[in-house]
């Protein structure tokens, strides 16, 4: 927890999306310590699936939800963490997901949550972001799904190679940020935080878009 949490304070985050973020016994406290613990707060409900957002105190919150993804025989349950937020006159709805292992099940999940992240941002006239760990690479169906929807920030403004996982050798991309096209991708990479801390903190790496909206 303490390289996590220097980890997530290394980010400098306005806005963070998590997966498996704590959802057995104690999850609304243990999530509330962790973000506390970064100089961040709990944005969204729910504790299925185990994504989250959390926000800086800068940013304000002025909507969240929690949908728990159509079942698929024998295979965890999915779910969606939506946050509509406001900084600086800006407006983003912004989702974290974690996708199956299990191809068809990722490829559905992804249109499911495609649909509601979209949904979102026109209800509330936002920006659509999604971030997660995808579990697939960027040549495979549910990413390049994605990737015909939003921009995929790394492709459009790389820093590094973008390699996400296993930690401590990565080897493929398979977590991404995906913002939609009005959105300018600044940059997208990883975070200058020690490799210790890193590979102690999880086992894939972090990924920071840097994004500008309405200017």
């Amino acid at each position: 927890m303490p390289a996590l949490v220097r980890v997530i304070t290394a980010l400098r985050a306005d806005v963070l999306c998590l997966q498996e973020a704590p959802r057995s016994y104690g999850w609304r406290a243990r999530r509330a310590r962790l973000a506390a613990s970064a100089g961040l707060r709990v944005a969204t409900p729910g504790r299925r699936g185990g994504v989250a957002v959390f926000t800086a105190p800068r940013v304000g919150v002025l909507h969240a939800e929690h949908h728990v993804l159509r079942p698929f025989l024998a295979l965890e349950r999915r779910a969606l963490a939506i946050a509509v937020v406001e900084a600086e006159g800006r407006r983003l709805a912004v989702g974290s997901l974690h996708l199956d292992l299990h191809e068809p099940a990722r490829l559905h999940h992804a249109a499911e949550a495609m649909a509601l992240i979209e949904g979102v941002a026109r209800r509330f006239r936002a920006t659509a972001v999604l971030g997660g760990d995808i579990n697939e690479q960027p040549h495979q169906p549910a990413w390049r799904f994605l990737a015909g929807r939003l921009t995929d920030c790394h492709a459009a403004a790389p820093m590094g190679d973008g390699l996400t996982f296993p930690a401590r050798r990565p080897a493929a991309r398979i977590d991404g940020v995906f913002a939609a096209r009005e959105a300018r991708v600044v940059s997208c990479g990883g975070v200058d935080a020690p490799m210790a801390d890193l590979t102690e903190a999880s086992d894939h790496l972090p990924v920071v878009a840097e994004l500008r909206v309405g200017v």
